[in-house]
């Protein structure tokens, strides 16, 4: 394989960046324009704790993504899929399944299916740190860009391909 020149990788790195970028930003409008617009009035009558969920599956590997130098893919793919699993099933048992039992005299610690998203997150937290800390640490890479975040994730040059 030809050896490209710097200037060259960086260029078709960014090009393919914006690329993906101009993907994603027509999918999130054409999500946004039908939820949004187009079927607002029926999604409107719909409650069933979408924050929740994602408090619990995203959020915490976002925060520790950012935050921990030990998170790995195994850990946050682990506690999101054990903090939306857990906060999904309890949503869909009270507003789906037995809406009848829909009352605090039935929820667990008195928790209500709207508010059990801040649970899962608590799951996720803990799930995830558990099993980031019993599976390989992740690579080199993803821990000196963690490093830089707090202080700055200095110039884009800086990346490495």
């Amino acid at each position: 394989m030809p050896h490209r020149h710097p200037k060259e990788k960086y260029q078709n790195y960014w090009r393919k960046n914006l690329q993906y970028l101009a993907i994603l930003l027509t999918i999130w409008f054409s999500v946004s324009y039908l939820f949004g617009i187009l079927l607002v009035d029926q999604l409107d009558r719909v409650r069933i704790g979408g924050f929740g969920l994602a408090a619990a599956s995203f959020f915490p590997a976002i925060v520790m993504g950012i935050f921990s130098r030990r998170m790995n893919r195994e850990g946050a793919i682990t506690g999101m899929i054990i903090g939306i699993t857990f906060t999904a099933a309890y949503i869909i048992y009270f507003k789906f399944m037995h809406p009848e039992l829909n009352n605090s005299d039935h929820w667990w610690l008195g928790v209500s299916p709207e508010g059990i998203g801040t649970l899962g997150m608590l799951f996720n937290f803990a799930s995830a740190i558990l099993v980031s800390r019993f599976t390989p640490k992740p690579p080199r890479g993803v821990v000196e860009m963690v490093d830089r975040i707090p202080s700055g994730a200095g110039k884009a040059h800086e990346l490495s391909i």
